[in-house]
């Protein structure tokens, strides 16, 4: 059966990949793209996500800005240094010849959800604020929804950002805190897995070879987050972060789940924390699917196979 899903993303490079994967998936029909700020301002998401469909040719797909800044944090934090000025690589692409369309993202979601009840999966790749603001604006949704499969968090591993916590949660810890309180079919494919699922530089250039738009797009931008992780890790291979949590809705077999309550901080030290209740010590929060586990080659394989079709 095909799955009908909502990307809701901050292009961004692993972004792209995560996208196009899902554009090159025959089990999946997006029904669009919401955007917020986080690699990039909320503006710059909005045309990567026009300019990533029309470069597959699904510039039909509809595209709907969402925020611009957190629910509560008055400093907003963008990852530039890592996915480009243009969040594609600095690569300065054309611009694009769609527009977005005229609701916000969250009431694209709500009213997506309602003329869709038990079919839509959400799958956010970048801060959650977008979803809490649907959650606020129609509460109906948590119970009409059929999964939300968020790429964030960390449950067994430190964070990215800070020691503690994964980027997306970081930029708007408040919105996840809502999220994952809200009693939603929650699923987390955080830095657990993601981090184990590794595409080398000989992967990347394999891949490249199919030569189609895609591939050619990938090709441009990628060197760009490659410097940012040799920079850092002393390594052009990559953590495949947002394209893992396509991956777990196309074929959830290839992790390994375990349900627990999640805790997010929003304040001190360690603000943007997910504390895994691994005991339900604290019973007060809703069971949430999180990813501990995962077939990396599996993953990658499936990557691989749906971008150079």
């Amino acid at each position: 059966m095909v799955k009908k899903i909502i990307i809701d993303t901050d292009p961004g490079i692993d972004d792209a990949m995560a996208i196009f994967l899902a554009l090159r998936s025959p089990e999946i029909q997006l029904m669009g793209l919401t955007t917020i700020f986080g690699n990039v301002d909320c503006d710059q998401s909005v045309l990567n996500a026009l300019r990533l469909l029309e470069t597959e040719g699904h510039g039909a797909v509809p595209v709907s800005k969402g925020s611009d800044v957190p629910l509560f944090i008055s400093t907003i934090h963008y990852a530039t240094h890592v996915h480009g000025k243009d969040g594609m690589g600095n690569t300065n692409p054309p611009m694009p010849r769609g527009k977005p369309i005229g609701i916000s993202a969250a009431q694209f979601i709500v009213k997506t959800i309602l003329d869709n009840p038990g079919e839509i999966t959400l799958v956010p790749i970048g801060p959650l604020t977008n979803i809490a603001l649907a959650i606020r604006l129609e509460p109906r949704i948590i119970k009409l929804i059929k999964e939300v499969v968020i790429m964030g968090g960390a449950a067994t591993v430190p964070g990215n950002v800070t020691p503690v916590a994964e980027a997306n949660i970081w930029h708007d810890p408040h919105a996840a805190s809502i999220v994952f309180s809200a009693g939603l079919p929650l699923t987390m494919v955080g830095l657990d897995v993601t981090m184990k699922v590794i595409q080398t530089e000989a992967c990347l250039n394999e891949i490249y070879k199919a030569n189609n738009p895609a591939t050619n797009l990938l090709s441009r931008i990628m060197p760009c987050y490659q410097d940012f992780y040799f920079k850092v890790l002393g390594s052009r291979d990559l953590y495949i972060h947002d394209p893992s949590a396509i991956a777990y809705v196309l074929d959830p077999s290839l992790f390994r789940v375990q349900k627990m309550p999640i805790f997010v901080e929003t304040e001190g030290h360690c603000i943007g924390q997910t504390v895994p209740d691994y005991r339900n010590q604290w019973g007060n929060l809703p069971l949430t699917n999180v990813c501990i586990d995962v077939n990396a080659s599996g993953v990658l394989g499936l990557i691989k196979d749906r971008l150079i079709k």
